[in-house]
């Protein structure tokens, strides 16, 4: 198991330019995340709370998480 040690903040993860939303997201701004493609991982944030957490998980991981909730 991972232990995360302390909550980054988006600018932590990743520039402010990095983060993109997902074409089908509702253009309203509710319920969305938003990804940054990072080296060998993707990092994570709520896209109402832009400035506020985020975490980053491996490429590997993500992918899996993606196949698995499109399945």
């Amino acid at each position: 198991m991972t232990h995360i040690s302390k909550a980054l903040r988006s600018i932590d993860v990743a520039p402010e330019e990095a983060w993109r939303k997902s074409s089908y997201s509702d253009q309203g701004g509710g319920n969305c995340v938003e990804v940054a493609d990072l080296t060998g991982q993707v990092g994570v944030r709520d896209s109402k709370v832009e400035a506020g957490p985020a975490f980053r998980v491996s490429s590997e991981a993500f992918g899996a998480f993606i196949s698995g909730i499109t399945a």
